[in-house]
């Protein structure tokens, strides 16, 4: 009986582990160096004013929190399935999410982190990441929401209101109908299934998340001697937060989506429109490009589950 050599194999995963930071660090470079709005030398000309280590690793401990927290989340939720260390939740959400940078929404860190399983748990890591994520996409709707409400836009905060109730309608009417074997009703006895003090907790910290991340933003405002009331401020940030992730976008474009939809409310408010690029350029440096310059590192050391 002939016997397959492995080493083809591990020679095929190192070019595709390869291909991931290469691409990775590709797209961050394009989009640093070729966008027309980013004025690198008025940004270091007013950095050099105002340079202060202590605001510079203020923020950067806000952004090590922020990222802190999202792997408290994995490593709370996938204790379902096995506990692992804070340093192994690390590697995964890292690693993902290095690997889904350059796919739509992100979709990518669902098939990363399912990589550190065993195929046959494939189906419930997706399941998990899925609630990871969920729980921080509804408190960006609620808070995006309220937001819209205090900026005046009360026609748009209660269509979104409005459409919130007729989906869960929906969802709730439409439970019992089953397609190829999956139904909402399934899924919500799945969620269900999850311990109460899990999902206690993943909310706790989705939360924090959200404040930090948010306030962060805010602090970024203030370096920029941008002087807005708080509460016009946070409700500008929520709700371009929340359009922002509602449209459909790649990981490497974050700051361009962002950044646009930040232009349009906050040149509303009298604020300059590059000091606003530049802000959702250095939200996207500290909380995406750092993050995947670590995660490359453990995407190179990947050792896949060989069955």
């Amino acid at each position: 009986m002939i016997s397959i050599t492995p080493k083809p194999k591990k020679f095929a995963v190192f070019i595709i582990k390869l291909l991931i930071v290469t691409t990775a660090f590709y797209f961050i470079w394009q989009h640093l160096a070729h966008n027309d709005k980013l004025d690198w030398k008025k940004f270091i000309t007013l950095v050099q004013e105002k340079q202060s280590i202590l605001v510079i690793l203020f923020l950067l401990s806000l952004s090590v929190a922020n990222r802190c927290l999202e792997i408290l989340k994995w490593q709370n939720l996938v204790s379902l399935i096995k506990p692992i260390t804070v340093g192994e939740a690390t590697k995964q959400v890292l690693g993902a999410l290095t690997a889904g940078i350059f796919t739509p929404n992100g979709l990518g860190e669902y098939a990363g982190k399912a990589l550190y399983y065993e195929k046959l748990q494939t189906k419930k890591i997706i399941f998990l990441n899925l609630i990871c994520n969920g729980i921080q996409m509804i408190l960006t709707i609620i808070f995006g929401t309220m937001g819209l409400f205090i900026l005046g836009y009360r026609k748009w905060s209660l269509t979104i209101i409005g459409l919130s109730i007729f989906f869960i309608l929906f969802f709730f009417l439409s439970k019992n109908i089953t397609i190829k074997g999956y139904s909402i009703e399934k899924l919500l006895h799945k969620i269900n299934e999850i311990p109460k003090p899990i999902h206690q907790k993943n909310k706790h910290l989705a939360l924090a998340r959200y404040v930090i991340f948010s306030h962060q933003y805010y602090f970024l405002f203030l370096a920029f001697d941008v002087d807005l009331p708080y509460v016009t401020m946070m409700a500008t940030i929520a709700t371009v937060y929340f359009l922002a992730s509602s449209l459909p976008s790649f990981q490497f474009l974050d700051f361009a989506v962002k950044g646009s939809v930040a232009v349009f409310f906050f040149s509303k408010l009298g604020v300059n429109e590059w000091i606003v690029v530049f802000i959702a350029t250095l939200m996207w440096l500290l909380n995406v490009v750092l993050p995947v310059v670590i995660g490359s590192y453990y995407v190179l050391k990947f050792k896949p589950k060989w069955n």
